[in-house]
């Protein structure tokens, strides 16, 4: 079979390898499409931590079940998608119902090799059964997963405001499930482009440009001088994070859900005087994938809205540098294959 390797930052290669052989306790999908996210990108720019080389990219998959490995409840030809955070199952996280933050854990794409493939063998207890969801809408589960637990970390309540730093994939998901939690979204990025997308395709009420306007007024004006009493980061910029200190209320509640390498810097006096709670939010859980299906399905969320840009799989090395561009308004890039 076909995959394509990220050998080394900057540097994607088709390779021919042997089709997988079939595992006891693993399925094998016959990969159908590939969303691109942040991770990807990040590992092409070797930047993504957690991360070596070489490495077959991919986790937001979607496909056709070939072999089921007994997983119960499924059979072959059965459109699926899959939980891409392979856990252990015995360390503390995962006897606390906590698998996305396995001790051990092994992430599709980034600890071992992921989906840039035509074929793939996962663990069955990972397959999510497709609910008549097409190849496109399960690709962008996953993605959307990530946001839905980010929002559920912050336990985010009917009427507050919500403020959610960066408006890539990711930071849209979460803006997708603060809504639907009944929270009031407010949206804030550099990138013009990405806050009008919130405002025509999400119908986000309040956006903040932070190249062009000050932020903190803005926040300061929007919520009546109270700041938001939730603040979401996805940008895994260091500066962002930083500043996004800056932004809470008292009380509030601060979720990092981008990820970066360097050290966070706060005045422990204006974060303790607020009595505030920092917390992370690592990968979903499969209440976070049933959660985002369901939304889905009933309307709540239109996946169709996210893909700007679509190639086939041998055309993924000619455009995959080009998706890192701002200029070229990549919101998701979908592989078919």
């Amino acid at each position: 079979m076909q995959v394509i390797v990220c050998e080394e930052p900057g540097h994607l290669a088709f390779k021919e390898q042997e089709k997988p052989e079939i595992k006891e306790g693993y399925a094998q999908i016959r990969i159908r499409r590939i969303g691109i996210c942040g991770t990807d990108l990040h590992a092409f720019e070797g930047t993504q931590p957690y991360f070596s080389y070489p490495r077959v990219l991919g986790h937001e998959l979607s496909g056709e079940l070939v072999e089921t490995g007994g997983a119960a409840g499924f059979q072959k030809g059965d459109i699926v998608t899959f939980i891409p955070y392979f856990n252990c199952g015995s360390c503390i996280a995962c006897r606390s119902g906590k698998p996305n933050c396995c001790a051990k854990i092994n992430v599709c794409g980034v600890h071992v090799d992921g989906g840039m493939a035509e074929y793939l063998n996962v663990p069955t207890y990972s397959l999510v059964r497709g609910e008549g969801l097409s190849y496109d809408e399960l690709a962008l589960v996953e993605p959307l997963a990530i946001g839905a637990h980010g929002v559920r970390r912050a336990d985010v309540k009917p009427g507050e405001y919500v403020l959610v730093i960066g408006a890539g994939p990711i930071g849209l998901g979460i803006m997708e499930f603060a809504r639907i939690a009944g929270g009031r979204v407010i949206a804030m990025d550099l990138n013009a482009g990405r806050l009008k997308f919130c405002s025509d395709k999400l119908k986000v009420d309040h956006t903040i440009n932070v190249s062009t306007e000050n932020a903190f007024e803005r926040l300061a004006a929007i919520t009546q001088g109270d700041m938001p009493t939730v603040v979401i980061d996805a940008t895994g910029s260091l500066n962002a994070i930083n500043n996004g200190f800056n932004y809470m209320a008292h009380g509030a509640r601060y979720v990092l859900v981008g990820l970066q390498k360097g050290e966070i810097k706060v005045s422990h006096p204006e974060f303790h005087k607020r009595e505030a709670t920092l917390m992370s939010s690592r990968n979903a859980t499969r209440e976070d994938f049933e959660h985002v299906i369901a939304s889905i399905k009933n309307g709540l969320v239109q996946p169709a809205n996210y893909i700007t840009h679509r190639v086939h799989f041998d055309e993924v090395t000619d455009n995959f540098e080009s998706w890192l561009d701002p200029a070229n308004g990549v919101i998701k890039a979908m592989i078919e294959i």
